[in-house]
């Protein structure tokens, strides 16, 4: 089985060609990295306001966090603009110590009250980013009890309850709520309507200001992005000599993947960040081009519908997952778009079953057989299944109402736009259905709080937000075991319980997961080294030519 990389694509390549701005005719300069990428979907750079990957993808390099996940291995966390941190006895109060060398891009200090504020301006603005606060107990009616500088170099964040503290760092303060801006600034530029502020969100929207390895030079929207290198940065040690080398990171908005192929073969830009299947095999036999992929912690898969008297039987959705050839979709119509898994917890986060584990199933149509004649339907049955229109699913699903037929079950598929399939999702209006979903961070938590758990399966609950209730499916065993592995502060006893979890779901549970997403991107060879890619972002800091 294919090893994955999570990040640290050293000795990578890239050529640029054509001077920043200008069409691409020429080598561009040394200290400029261009990429091309789809950038109509990006409509802020305030930190509090991103909801969508490229804006995420961009800000983490222009503004740090507290913490931050390993870019090799990102179930570990690893220091930022915090330098350390430690937690009360009794779990309740979080302390974080901050460098004493922080400093904005004009070389102002940068200091524990900004950070404060900035964490504050999140809960009060109340975008969706500040679920990254809230569903962990923080709230804008008590922001500036719960997060408090109390010295230039000192943050304390006081916790509603005891989290373990890995899920904690994880799950609230190694993401974009706790990047940290300047606060005299966005005072001084906020916007009052009504007499409400809007604590900057105008002013951060086209130029954060903040400590990080680059900041925003200029965007012009639907066109390019352009960062340029922060020289006041404090850096750290992945860092040679603790500045980035690159001067200038240059986005360009292409959004077609074969003009981001033509481009890149030419050697018009250094690296394709967004082409599809076909595009990526065709380069993949180009000597001036390397593919480097990396797991990301987002998956397809199948959902039964547990309503249905005949999907509601756990043997009839097991029967399913031994319709699936996941080797042969690996080596065929998901290569360079996904990794076969079944395992609820994507390889990489922490808590997760390893490989092997992960991936109990294969095709089997015999066995399929036999377990379906075991849950009472021996002569099969017919459902309906529905899905996206989008590359691969078609052919995915395709393939198993083939195997489907072969043992008496017909499926009789549908697709449809996204926006139809995710409403049908959402109202429960399907039999079965493929569709795909992402991590929030990389723990079990992520996944297991939404596609185990389901806190109230009434259908005027309306908890669309938790794939467990699309789905109608409940098990009150799973909602307290997942609450006690959720609290479990002991790493070890923690792992083993959220093993236990994975174990039961792949028997029990009302999806059937057919393969975690891999991001491929295309870059030219032997100009820049050490490239770094990870599965929640791409770092451009310690890239060189």
């Amino acid at each position: 089985m294919q090893k994955w990389r999570y990040a640290l694509a050293s000795a990578l390549a890239l050529a640029l060609a054509g001077p920043v701005g200008s069409p691409a005719t020429a080598a561009t300069p040394k200290d400029t990295l261009v990429m091309a990428w789809n950038l109509d979907a990006l409509i802020t750079f305030d930190p509090a306001q991103i909801a969508e990957i490229n804006g995420n993808d961009i800000i983490r390099n222009v503004c740090d966090p507290l913490v931050e996940y390993k870019l090799d291995d990102v179930s570990k966390i690893v220091p930022k603009t915090a330098e350390s941190w430690s937690v009360s006895e009794d779990g309740l109060k979080l302390t974080f110590k901050l460098r004493p060398n922080l400093q904005f891009p004009s070389g102002k200090k940068a200091t524990a009250h900004d950070l404060a504020w900035s964490m504050h301006r999140v809960l009060h603005l109340g975008f969706g980013a500040s679920a990254n606060l809230t569903q962990w107990g923080f709230s804008k009616d008590k922001a500036e009890q719960q997060i408090v500088a109390t010295d230039d170099h000192t943050l304390v964040a006081h916790l509603d309850k005891p989290y373990p503290l890995q899920l904690i760092l994880s799950a609230a303060f190694a993401n974009q709520v706790t990047q940290l801006l300047d606060k005299e600034e966005g005072m001084k530029n906020a916007k009052v309507a009504d007499g409400k502020s809007d604590h900057g969100n105008a002013f951060f929207k086209t130029a954060p200001i903040c400590v990080g390895p680059y900041k925003v030079r200029t965007w012009n929207a639907n066109d390019v992005v352009i960062l340029e290198r922060n020289d006041n940065y404090y850096g750290y040690d992945a860092y040679a000599g603790g500045k980035p080398a690159l001067r200038r990171i240059v986005y360009r908005h292409v959004p077609e993947s074969g003009a981001q192929r033509l481009q890149i073969e030419k050697g018009d830009i250094d690296v394709a960040r967004l082409l599809n299947s076909d595009d990526l095999k065709a380069l993949s036999s180009n000597k001036d081009v390397h593919i480097e992929q990396t797991l990301m912690h987002g998956f397809t898969y199948l959902v039964f519908n547990a309503a249905d008297p005949i999907l509601s039987n756990p043997k009839v959705r097991l029967a399913f997952r031994y319709l699936i050839d996941y080797e042969g979709l690996g080596k065929t119509v998901i290569q360079y778009l996904g990794a076969p898994r079944n395992s609820l917890v994507p390889i990489g986060a922490y808590a997760a079953l390893n490989e092997k584990e992960g991936l109990p199933f294969k095709l089997d149509l015999d066995k399929a057989k036999q377990i379906l004649a075991e849950a009472g339907y021996p002569q099969g049955f017919s459902k309906k299944y529905i899905l996206s229109a989008n590359t691969p699913n078609p052919p995915i699903a395709q393939h198993i109402a083939a195997n489907a037929a072969k043992i008496g079950v017909k499926l009789e598929l549908e697709q449809m736009a996204d926006a139809h399939l995710f409403q049908r999702a959402r109202n429960r209006e399907f039999d079965v259905l493929q569709i795909g979903w992402g991590a929030g961070y990389p723990d079990a938590d992520s996944m297991i709080s939404r596609h185990a758990v389901n806190p109230d399966n009434r259908a005027e609950a309306k908890l669309a937000q938790y794939p467990s209730w699309r789905s109608s499916w409940q098990d009150q065993k799973v909602n307290q075991w997942a609450e006690a592995a959720k609290m479990e502060r002991d790493p070890a006893k923690r792992i083993a319980m959220y093993a236990d979890i994975q174990r039961y779901m792949l028997e029990n549970g009302p999806m059937a997961y057919i393969y975690q997403t891999v991001r491929s991107i295309a870059i030219r060879k032997d100009v820049v080294k050490d490239f770094q890619i990870g599965p929640f972002w791409v770092a451009y800091g310690t890239a060189k030519k």
